[in-house]
């Protein structure tokens, strides 16, 4: 009996959009609102040190999982092309190969990542207690990097499967144990930051977990690849995730640079940054996750040759976001006084949060743009042009623009000039990647 073909090869794109991305932020956004919520524990104890310090290991965090998401975007487009070409079984072998993979990539870079946690945690600009602080929570959580790359490859798995249900609710299992356990630990056992920290550690093995049990239950498992079968797709594997995580590389030291400008001006400078870095995902966590839930959609007409669905559905991710971050942006400069107040935010502090809900927020659609022109690009063969944009975005999008409006405004000019630079590279990032689908012919 011959089997059906791959989901998205047919019915309504923006509805596969919708629904795609609607179920993937649910499981994204669990992990911010369990971030955001940690930060509001942290808040609570009174130190703001202890807030900021949250702020700087979370910008050397990024680093390392950026090995996770670029090994994601890997499996995943891998196996959406596979599946569009109806190939079954190289889908099984490729995302096993990507898996394993990236683990041993992973392991490696976090392995160099926590030799080097003080000299990094510097060069952001953490000082004194502060930098004390951020590398006692870093050693803490960096050694389980590879398991959230274990649960970033196999939600990206999922996805490609079309099963983006499950691959949420790997992250809303996590998610709930994280926040289930930030209480205990940090209040309840008096740990402070050192329990929200083994809290993350707990939420990780969750998540590794609850992602790959459904790929065995649900999708035929994955193949038990040799030394040959290892070699074999190390090149395709490579091809797509070094670009994929040079692009993802690229957002860790733009904030790298951001934060050390915000250093600057105080630890309520850089703890008014922190708090809009916990709002932001957890506001527009939708947003976050278009890009892994449209790569699928793209992928897989692109395998069938379906060039006008490739177009179709891109168009159909920007008008989704274009309508979800209006919404968002009205809510936000409502709730900006009672969200300052939450955080018993004062001063500056309190100046770039009702900087960010007011409105910075609709410039967050040039931030959609670069995600889904990334998405294109990577399930469309040119995953280095991804690497282009991004790259550009966080150099020459970020530092003068951030000089720039240092010099203007002080600390809300960073966040003005990291914004402005995401106007211009989001515009040519939307130019190019139609560029790349008028260009592109079927497989």
């Amino acid at each position: 009996m011959p089997r059906p073909p791959a989901r998205f090869l047919t019915g309504n794109l923006l509805a596969h959009v919708v629904t795609m991305t609607l179920t993937a932020s649910v499981g994204l956004m669990a992990l911010f609102a369990v971030d955001f919520v940690n930060m509001l524990f942290i808040a609570m104890l009174g130190q703001a040190e202890l807030v900021a310090a949250v702020g700087y290991a979370a910008a050397v965090l990024f680093f390392t999982t950026s090995f996770g998401i670029g090994m994601g975007v890997a499996a995943g487009a891998l196996v959406a092309r596979a599946l569009g070409m109806g190939e079954t079984a190289v889908a099984r072998r490729q995302a096993a190969t990507a898996l394993i993979w990236g683990v041993l990539s992973g392991v490696a870079f976090a392995a160099i990542v926590f030799a080097l946690l003080r000299p990094l945690a510097t060069l952001l600009g953490a000082t004194g207690a502060t930098l004390d602080l951020t590398v006692h929570f870093l050693r803490i959580v960096v050694p389980s990097q590879p398991l959230i790359m274990v649960g970033m490859i196999g939600g990206a798995i999922l996805r490609a499967h079309g099963d983006a249900r499950r691959a949420m609710m790997a992250t809303i299992w996590g998610g709930l144990v994280n926040a289930l356990l930030d209480p205990l630990l940090i209040f309840g056992l008096g740990l402070g930051l050192t329990g929200a920290a083994v809290a993350s550690v707990v939420a990780r093995v969750v998540i590794a977990a609850t992602a790959l049990i459904p790929i065995f239950r649900h999708h035929g498992g994955l193949d038990r690849p040799g030394l040959p079968e290892l070699a074999l797709d190390l090149r395709p594997v490579m091809a797509i995730a070094l670009p994929a995580i040079l692009t993802q590389l690229a957002v860790p030291v733009g904030q790298a640079y951001v934060t050390a400008a915000m250093a600057r001006y105080g630890e309520g400078a850089v703890a008014g940054m922190a708090i809009v870095g916990r709002m932001m995902p957890l506001a527009f966590g939708v947003i976050f996750a278009l890009a892994g839930a449209v790569g699928p959609i793209i992928g897989q007409n692109a395998g069938a040759g379906l060039r006008a669905r490739v177009r179709e559905a891109f168009d159909a991710a920007l008008l989704f976001a274009a309508v979800f971050i209006a919404v968002v942006a009205a809510a936000l400069y409502l709730l900006r006084g009672p969200l300052a107040a939450l955080f018993n935010a004062e001063g500056v502090t309190r100046d770039l949060v009702f900087l960010f809900c007011g409105p910075l927020a609709l410039a967050v659609f040039f931030n959609a743009a670069i995600f889904v022109a990334n998405a294109a690009m990577n399930n469309l063969g040119r995953p280095f042009l991804s690497t282009f944009i991004n790259w550009g975005r966080q150099t020459l999008g970020t530092i003068p623009f951030v000089l720039a409006g240092a010099a203007w405004w002080g600390a809300e000019g960073v966040l003005v000039g990291q914004a402005a630079g995401g106007v211009v590279f989001g515009l040519g990032a939307w130019v190019l990647a139609l560029r790349v689908i008028a260009r592109s012919g079927g497989r």
